[in-house]
């Protein structure tokens, strides 16, 4: 994967397209916890979210360079 991406002359980190997906990820599973009631369960609903964006995101890192 190339550390950066030209995108109409503008260098973007090679990252973006993995914070992107995994932000869509983050969205769905989102929406099913929510609907599912999970986030009643949690003292801090912000921040599970965060960690799970986290997560999902440094899974991807990790199958992609590893």
């Amino acid at each position: 994967m190339p550390r950066e991406i030209d995108f109409f002359g503008v260098l973007l980190p090679g990252v973006l397209p993995l914070f992107l997906v995994s932000l869509l990820l983050q969205v769905a599973l989102d929406s099913v916890l929510s609907h599912v009631g999970a986030y009643r369960q949690s003292w801090h609903p912000a921040l599970v979210r965060l960690c799970l964006f986290v997560c999902i995101f440094g899974a991807l890192l990790l199958t992609l360079y590893k």
